[in-house]
């Protein structure tokens, strides 16, 4: 088990529990007290759990189920067809892009239609519609690493490490919720990806369908005043405003 791996088995434990000592996930999950309590306090900084005296305590109420990519493709299909349409208006000629993993993502990845290209994503579905598209002169470069077969996208260790070296004019990216400016999704080990590829881009669009507004998800990926806009169907006055005070919203 890996960090990323050990991080999310901690609070997913912790949350179902309430409370958890240290000694008990030294016990569990094999591993030192010093790294435990390096574990508690990086999660701690990240709101995912709060450390307390010789342990951690659950800070949310909130109820994890991760849905596969597959079956995301049902919902809200003609709103993340029209996001993707949108933000396939937001790429130039000769960019260097990165695609996060997801559906409205790879939704961009079948309508994108640029002759000189260079896409870099961690998704196995949108590399693979991107490479029907590969020519000279449009790049496709896939991301391995650890696969995580729920989004078919990969992490860890081998993946940032491939991204560490790695800068992109764009990325595009998603996310499962958005509440009080906080873009959540549902892995500790996938946020920290798109952490990483969100820091090495210029620019930065998450596209968002409207009924993610105000819904929460396991893990925070970034704050939304740290993007440079929101890509969104056209919705109501609240949850624009919801967006639009953060950060700037395309509809």
């Amino acid at each position: 088990m890996n960090k990323y791996q050990r991080h999310e088995a901690i609070i997913r434990w912790v949350n179902e529990q309430g409370t958890v000592r240290v000694s008990e996930i030294v016990s569990r999950y094999n591993v030192s007290d010093m790294t435990v309590r390096r574990d508690l306090e990086e999660l701690d900084d990240q709101g995912l759990l709060k450390k307390i005296h010789g342990g951690a305590r659950s800070n949310s109420a909130f109820q994890y189920k991760e849905i596969t990519h597959e079956d995301k493709f049902d919902k809200n299909t003609d709103q993340k067809r029209y996001i993707a349409q949108r933000a396939s208006e937001l790429i130039d000629e000769g960019d260097v892009i990165f695609i996060g993993p997801g559906t409205t993502t790879a939704l961009l990845a079948e309508v994108i239609n640029y002759q000189a290209l260079s896409v870099v994503t961690n998704c196995l579905p949108i590399f693979n519609i991107l490479l029907k598209k590969k020519s000279e002169t449009f790049h496709v470069y896939l991301l391995g690493g650890e696969m995580r077969s729920v989004t078919q996208s990969f992490v860890g260790e081998i993946t940032n490490m491939s991204l560490e070296n790695m800068r992109f004019g764009k990325i595009f990216f998603g996310g499962n919720g958005v509440k009080d400016g906080i873009v959540m999704t549902s892995s500790v080990a996938e946020a920290y990806t798109q952490k990483m590829a969100l820091e090495h881009s210029v620019e930065s669009y998450l596209l968002l369908d409207s009924s993610k507004v105000w819904k929460e998800d396991f893990s925070k990926l970034c704050h939304l005043s740290d993007l440079t806009a929101v890509v969104m169907e056209e919705s109501n006055e609240d949850k624009k405003q919801a967006i639009q005070v953060y950060t700037e919203l395309i509809v």
